[in-house]
């Protein structure tokens, strides 16, 4: 072993949470390590080709708001753009967008290696080296010892890796490449919990071979937002088409016909797999009384004839995933360039982890993404960006960023984790907020903006624009407020003139605007209304028409606020808190959490314990410790 060089923070893993990290850490400052099993593989997409959707969508523009990369990486390379659930309220629409792999890939790999501070290099980590009960730094299987203040754990699914395609097992990770063998035994050196998981893919097909006849089209949408708010709508164009088939009860036969093939049901997959993105023999043995499943086929670029059977993620034989491909209308020749695999892999437990996403056990070390036990390209970059964020605070001594559930989906997510666990991979989803309405993917800006300034991650010119937008909206909505119309006959001819019925009674604008048939664009040069961009536009929209259900959420985030406030001393005993229930105890004692609030939403902690432990702290602040208080 020989020491390579220091650094102020090291990530191991270049997927997209080590991507995330890696660049934050490095513009804000700290002198980066970025070390990575293949410089080829850089944001990766092992999985399908695409960014985004509900929930996963409001992540990415969060990310995009705190200053993070992802939401212009994917404007920059993706090829299609579609709104989802627009016929719903605008607390679940979601943008989703079909990626071009490879220049997704290599985009953020140029983005990598010309960040300033960041140096990348391809290094397979076999060590953590931990000192006094704080991380020291990390050796490499070539013997090189790289010092750090900080180290980001960023694996993926590449911890001890094993893919699985029937009855063919072998060590690797994603997409063919090494999986790391050694590092799972030093983190089990260090005390880590680890867990054991699996998710899988569906079979690759050449698109030539498709009948797109018998295929139903999802072709994108013009209109579509983008998902950063730095990128101008005329700079995107939709590029691909989609398209859409079903199993059918063929398919299901040749599939049940050869279920004791299946490493999921033979007893060969040992982890634990994903409840929300099943494999199809999970979906057939889950819910049995379906005559079809739907699947969506994905071109995975423009430089490319492959297409991705979303839906059909499978590990049975080869042989077996050629006949019930051949089962499915479109799909009667396709020829198979990639057959579809699990893959299991070791992750941690994320309850040893502090909402900073810094172990508690071991100072410095933080860990995000799939090695936390989730699922998904969005969910990664998200923990990704706040572990860079926070190592980064703690090397030049600043204040950590810690999101709460009020604040967005991405402390929603984390707070998941750290406070519940999983025992299996976490996708995140809408009904996972209990604030959605609040949360809205629109919103994202106006939400976090202001975080991402204070940590030093904001441009001057994302500032500029989203002060600019905060402007607009704030002069419009004080305008509807201001402006009263009469019902005279001169403002009802103007109204009608723009298709809009009559008032009856004097009534505000901001009153009238809640009218479903009405929007600030008609209103705007009718009574001389402040010229806004369409995007404020679309804020004043919404805050005008759910203002009611808008503020009666705010008011439960106060109520809630109460709770989080107060602050739970890091080294409470809970053994010495009478009347608290055994379990409460244990849980309490695993998880230690930093508030009542979290201490809440603990699996095994009830509303009473938190009431004797409120009261307890309160006794301890009157006996002369007082009880902290969050900062605001």
């Amino acid at each position: 072993m020989f020491n390579a060089g220091d650094y102020d923070v090291i990530v191991i893993g270049a997927g997209h949470a080590g991507a995330e990290a890696g660049l934050a850490a490095a513009r804000l400052g700290c002198r980066t390590l970025l070390a990575t099993l293949s410089m080829d593989n850089i944001a990766l997409m092992p999985c399908n080709p695409s960014v985004g959707g509900p929930a996963k969508g409001h992540l990415v523009r969060e990310v995009d708001a705190l200053g993070g990369e992802m939401g212009l990486n994917a404007d920059r390379t993706c090829i299609q753009f579609r709104l989802l659930n627009t016929g719903k309220g605008p607390a679940v629409q979601a943008l989703r967008a079909q990626a071009d792999k490879k220049r997704y890939q290599f985009t953020m790999k140029e983005t990598c290696e010309n960040q300033d501070n960041l140096d990348v290099k391809q290094l397979l980590i076999d060590d953590i080296v931990i000192e006094d009960g704080r991380v020291a730094g990390v050796v490499a299987e070539t013997g090189e010892f790289y010092g750090a203040k900080a180290v980001i754990l960023a694996t993926g699914t590449y911890l001890r890796g094993r893919v699985i395609v029937g009855e063919t097992v072998y060590d690797s990770g994603p997409n063919g490449q090494r999986a790391a063998m050694k590092l799972s035994d030093s983190l089990r050196r260090a005390g880590v919990r680890l867990m054991r998981f699996k998710t899988g893919t569906p079979a690759r097909v050449d698109g030539r071979s498709l009948d797109y006849d018998k295929l139903i089209e999802q072709p994108g949408e013009d209109d579509a937002p983008s998902f950063s708010f730095l990128t101008d709508e005329v700079t995107r164009r939709n590029r691909v088409v989609c398209w859409l088939s079903y199993t059918n009860e063929k398919t299901h036969k040749i599939i049940m016909d050869n279920i004791d093939r299946a490493p999921m049901a033979n007893g060969v997959i040992k982890g634990i797999g994903p409840r929300y993105c099943p494999s199809i023999e999970s979906k057939l043995l889950r819910f049995p009384d379906k005559d079809r499943h739907q699947l969506f086929l994905e071109p995975e670029g423009l430089h490319t004839r492959e297409v991705y059977v979303q839906g059909m993620s499978t590990s049975l034989p080869a042989d077996v995933q050629i006949a019930f491909l051949h089962t499915i209308p479109g799909l009667e020749h396709c020829r198979v360039m990639r057959a579809g695999y699990a893959i299991e892999y070791d992750c941690i437990d994320p309850r040893q982890l502090n909402p900073t996403l810094e172990f508690k056990a071991i100072g410095g070390f933080f860990s995000a993404g799939q090695s936390n036990g989730t699922s998904g390209y969005e969910e990664a970059a998200a923990q990704g960006l706040m572990a860079g964020i926070n190592a980064a605070m703690l090397v030049k001594g600043g204040e950590p960023l810690v999101l709460k559930r009020s604040d967005g989906y991405i402390g929603v997510l984390i707070d998941d984790l750290v406070t519940k666990g999983t025992n299996e991979p976490y996708r995140m989803m809408t009904s996972r907020a209990e604030y959605r309405l609040l949360l809205r993917q629109d919103n994202a800006d106006l939400r976090l903006t202001d975080y991402g300034r204070r940590v030093g991650l904001v441009t001057e010119e994302r500032w500029r624009r989203y002060q600019q937008k905060k402007a607009q909206i704030e002069s419009a909505l004080t305008a509807l407020e201001e402006t009263v119309i009469s019902p005279s006959r001169e403002t009802n001819e103007k109204l009608a003139a723009a298709g809009l019925s009559p008032v009856h009674v004097v009534t505000r604008l901001f009153d009238f605007l809640r009218r479903p048939d009405v929007a600030y664009r008609d209103l705007q040069p009718l009574f001389g209304l402040p010229e806004i961009s369409a995007e404020a536009a679309r804020q004043v929209d919404i805050t005008v028409t759910y203002d009611g259900y808008i503020r009666k959420q705010q008011e439960q985030v106060d109520r809630q606020e109460k709770l989080e406030n107060r602050l739970i001393p890091e080294d409470i005993d809970y053994q010495a808190v009478p009347s608290l229930r055994d379990e409460a105890r244990e849980k309490l004692a695993t998880v230690r959490p930093r508030s009542l609030g979290q201490a809440g939403r603990i699996s095994g902690v009830s509303p009473a314990d938190v009431s004797v432990l409120m009261v307890y702290l309160e006794r301890q602040r009157r006996a002369g410790r007082p009880a902290k208080e969050e900062t605001p």
